[in-house]
């Protein structure tokens, strides 16, 4: 209970610095109806509310009869363990918050227009210039089972998908050769890792 609260307290900290630009080709437009309130939506699109709301860029419980609401992605059971793997194989060894974050960073992408639209897509994303996305695609580490606590780091960055620094990349300044992920805006630092939009 006490690491979700410093979780979800560590999320809150950086929520909404900087939104990302997040309208995508898969998601789901919702035409609202007399009686839709961000909590049906929630329970009808199985979406938390902060992730329905960062989507299209509100922070009011407002919604208006015959407006457009965007939808973010559904995440399948195959997706959620093939992200347990990449956080197991990318966070071995990092706080459990790392691990969270880790995932969040993921669906952060799927929920951006300037990536892949699932999460399958994302961990499989190989630049034009044959740079992955991931180092576990290519070493073959996402190959490996995840364990108990990369799941339930996946299960709690869904439940607080939306929320947070909006943050697109992570990496370790010890081991990283990219200056151009060094001159992202760093959105918060875990363990090893530095967060970056």
């Amino acid at each position: 209970m006490k690491q979700t609260l410093m979780i979800f307290s560590l999320l809150l900290t950086f929520a909404f610095f900087g939104a990302t630009e997040q309208v995508k080709a898969n998601t789901t437009t919702h035409v609202v109806k007399q009686g839709d309130t961000f909590y049906k939506l929630s329970n009808q699109y199985n979406q938390p509310i902060a992730a329905i709301k960062r989507i299209n860029n509100r922070t009011s419980n407002a919604i208006y009869v015959g407006e457009r609401l965007t939808i973010p992605a559904a995440v399948s059971n195959a997706e959620k363990d093939l992200l347990a793997r990449l956080v197991h194989a990318e966070a071995k060894g990092e706080p459990y918050a790392g691990k969270v974050a880790v995932a969040t960073v993921v669906l952060n992408r799927v929920d951006s227009k300037l990536f892949p639209n699932s999460v399958k897509g994302v961990i499989n994303e190989v630049s034009p210039s044959g740079h992955y996305a991931f180092t576990p695609i290519k070493n073959g580490a996402i190959n490996n089972p995840a364990n108990a606590e990369a799941h339930r780091a996946v299960k709690e960055a869904l439940n607080y998908r939306g929320l947070g620094s909006g943050s697109l990349y992570f990496y370790n300044p010890r081991t990283s050769t990219s200056k151009w992920v060094a001159s992202r805006p760093q959105t918060v630092i875990i363990g090893n890792h530095v967060f970056a939009r």
